[in-house]
């Protein structure tokens, strides 16, 4: 699918799903991979990710279109159009958009970074993982406020 094909699937369902067009630009960004698609707020155009088409089929893809739509639409009534306002949570659920994209299989079977540092309180002991190493003199112990010290996992 190109660019052409999908500006005309996103105003169809624009006119099908919301009752109003579309008369902006909808584009494939290649580059999204942890997000579905996105919304600019000073171009009104919207960008999809040809990755979510390919990994999970055209209705997933569908409702992602509908998440960005009602970002669209509701920005250009001037109504809540972030993700925390109830006009979005509301026109979201009536349309059937989703609210999360699904994650992409090559970053689920990504293995999470291993930790490498502990912090150590030294008066209780308590122990602190962390994956980037940092400065010890900046923090206290949450339990007992004592000082801390860094040491390689």
């Amino acid at each position: 699918m190109n660019d052409d094909e999908l500006q005309q699937w996103v105003e169809r369902v624009s006119l099908e799903s919301f009752g109003r067009p579309f008369i902006h630009k909808a584009t494939f960004n290649g580059r999204l991979k942890a997000t579905g698609g996105r919304y600019f707020t000073k171009s009104h155009n919207i960008e999809i990710s040809p990755h979510q088409l390919e990994a999970f089929g055209e209705e997933e893809t569908e409702k992602i279109i509908k998440h960005e739509l009602c970002h669209y639409h509701l920005h250009i009534m001037r109504r809540g159009y972030q993700h925390r306002d109830e006009d979005f949570k509301k026109l979201l659920a009536y349309v059937g958009g989703s609210r999360y994209c699904k994650t992409l299989p090559e970053r689920a079977a990504k293995a999470p970074a291993p930790y490498k540092y502990k912090l150590v309180c030294r008066s209780c002991g308590t122990e602190y993982p962390r994956k980037r190493r940092l400065d010890p003199a900046r923090y206290a112990c949450g339990k007992c406020r004592g000082k801390l010290f860094l040491k390689n996992a």
